[in-house]
């Protein structure tokens, strides 16, 4: 027999298939079930009906990026989506790797848990951010859980991934309430771990995923094994003796990157203080919702040809669209946006101190905030740090073997 799990609040009645089976044992008898994502045809077709009726607004002549979203480059993207999609193939992609959900702090949680063959693989819990999902690891997964088959060692490199979708995010149900922040999802995700029966297990992960993996070092350090970022969160040392250790050409960077981004959080300020107004427009709209993902991982990526470049050159429409596509499918755009609000407005309740995790740091060069080194040792118990070539923001996605490469390197030190 087998369970379905609706959302009231989907316009699309998309429908998360569970299958029950023998639940796995937990520590508190909650079940695990696992989980299929299967989206019903009526949600494809309403996809397809509401994007042939998209109203585009205009767009000044010989302009780009710089307004916002290219009308051009979205309408190429929209009509993809409408036309040469094939969600069914993506969908596929998803569920050949196990997944599950259990319910945690009153939160369905979804989770891919893809074990290695190696039974000494190291735990690996990899965290996304906003406006990513778990579709930005589907590419390194294998590589990670079965290194061998993909240039690694299976006795040095091997990992059994989790990679949940945040509360509020994708395939994970909605909080109904409140104080749903950063640090909240840390707890969440040391229960997760905890009721997995890892007593011990490694990080990684960027925005967001960096944020919360830092609340979880910060909380339950004698838990992991490391702490791997791609976005380390690192503010100038109190000590000023510290603080002016770091090295001018980095000082230089930081302030460089802290002066792009002046001008790119304008969507801070609005899913921190208004997400529920934002909501109703992305929410009806996939056009409006495509427009305003696809906006960030312009922005936010190392473009070759430069600020106004072509996202082409970085990610195929497949990529974008698998990410945008299940964010629309579950009507999760209004609830991930909260995370800013919550962050916000619910107080610390341990303020983060020295990270005496080991710590290993990926620097890719058009990453949203940059820190100098001196700061980051300052705070952390840094062990590894890579300065990249190339890359920005949403690097599982973007150089995915720049970034599988250097999580093996440092967890490699940690073994």
């Amino acid at each position: 027999m087998m369970q379905v799990f609706t959302r009231a609040s989907l316009p699309l009645l998309a429908l998360f298939v569970l299958y029950s089976g023998k639940a796995l044992p937990a520590e508190n008898e909650m079940p695990i079930a696992p989980f299929r994502v299967e989206i019903p045809e009526a949600a494809l077709e309403d996809l397809r009906g509401r994007l042939a009726n998209t109203r585009l607004p205009d767009q000044i002549p010989d302009t780009s990026w710089e307004y916002g979203t290219e009308r051009a480059y979205l309408e190429e993207l929209l009509d993809y989506w409408a036309n040469d999609f094939d969600w069914r193939a993506q969908e596929a992609r998803i569920n050949a790797f196990d997944q599950f959900r259990t319910e945690i702090d009153g939160v369905d949680l979804h989770f891919i848990h893809q074990r290695s063959t190696n039974s000494g693989a190291m735990p690996l819990l990899l965290v996304h951010g906003w406006p990513g999902s778990i579709s930005e690891f589907l590419g390194v997964i294998p590589s990670l859980t079965d290194p061998a088959s993909h240039g690694g060692d299976a006795g040095t490199d091997a990992f059994h991934l989790i990679a949940p979708s945040l509360p509020g995010f994708g395939f994970s149900g909605i909080p109904a309430g409140r104080g749903y922040n950063p640090e909240r999802i840390a707890h969440m995700l040391a229960a997760l771990m905890e009721r997995l029966g890892y007593e011990s297990y490694a990080l990684a992960g960027g925005d967001w995923g960096a944020i919360i993996n830092r609340h979880l070092a910060n909380h339950y350090p004698e838990r992991l094994i490391g702490l791997h970022s791609n976005m380390i969160i690192a503010p100038p040392p109190e000590d000023e003796a510290l603080r002016d250790r770091a090295a001018p050409e980095e000082l230089s960077l930081t302030g460089a990157r802290a002066a792009y981004m002046r001008n790119e959080t304008g969507y801070q300020q609005i899913q921190g203080t208004k997400p529920q107004t934002l909501g109703y427009g992305l929410n009806d709209s996939p056009a409006g919702t495509a427009a305003w993902i696809v906006e960030k991982f312009h922005g936010w990526s190392d473009l070759p040809q430069g600020p106004e470049g072509d996202l082409n050159g970085n990610f195929s429409m497949d990529d974008l669209l698998t990410n945008i596509s299940i964010y629309w499918f579950t009507g999760t755009i209004t609830s991930s946006t909260r995370i800013y609000y919550e962050n916000r407005n619910t107080p610390a309740e341990k303020p983060v101190g020295y990270i005496d995790v080991p710590t290993g740091v990926s620097i890719f060069p058009a990453e949203i905030y940059l820190a100098p080194r001196a700061w980051v040792e300052a705070g952390y118990d840094l062990r590894h740090w890579t300065v990249m070539p190339r890359g920005g923001h949403f690097a599982a996605l973007e150089q995915p073997e720049l970034y599988l490469n250097d999580l093996r390197e440092f967890y490699r030190l940690l073994r």
